[in-house]
């Protein structure tokens, strides 16, 4: 019979259940459809959005995204990579939520800057200087393009971006 010993993760300590679960939680790394950062379900095949984790609805068929140990003290006993800090330490948001367009964080430190490491605005966006709206950072979504409303303080969108 094999046996796992496992290493020391995250300061885990490995003398309890609840370090147990921690070990399993490094496994449950995966990348959605959406190429987003996902929780892997006890199943192995289902990969949820981070977003989907502690949000009071069971996502995974065994309720595993849901566990109290996990979701009592948030964002403390999630692991790391299901979650970002945004520049004021005190706020997060879900790893999925990071480079999405919108302003997550409420000061754009989700979208752009060294923190976040962004790549450029994706072929259905478009690229401002500075946006007039806060629901936004650096990157508008195409549609919004010569809508009659400005979003980029230049006004490009309106002038400038086509659809």
């Amino acid at each position: 019979m094999n046996r796992i010993h496992p290493q020391n993760i995250e300061g885990a300590s490995f003398g309890s259940t609840k370090s147990l679960f921690t070990a399993n939680r490094v496994n449950r790394l995966c990348v959605t459809s959406g190429n987003q950062t996902g929780f892997l379900c006890d199943n192995r095949a289902s990969c949820i959005p981070a977003s989907q984790v502690c949000d009071a609805r069971q996502n995974c068929a065994n309720g595993e995204d849901e566990q109290g140990t996990l979701c009592d003290d948030l964002p403390n006993n999630l692991p790391g990579y299901l979650i970002f800090y945004c520049s004021n330490r005190k706020v997060w948001v879900y790893a999925d939520k990071k480079c999405n367009g919108i302003n997550d964080c409420g000061d754009c430190s989700d979208e752009v800057g060294a923190w976040a490491s962004c790549p450029p605005c994706g072929p259905q966006w478009w690229g401002c200087t500075m946006v007039v709206f806060h629901m936004y950072c650096s990157c508008i979504p195409r549609r919004l393009c010569r809508d009659g409303i400005q979003h980029c303080s230049d006004w490009s969108d309106e002038y400038i971006c086509t659809r």
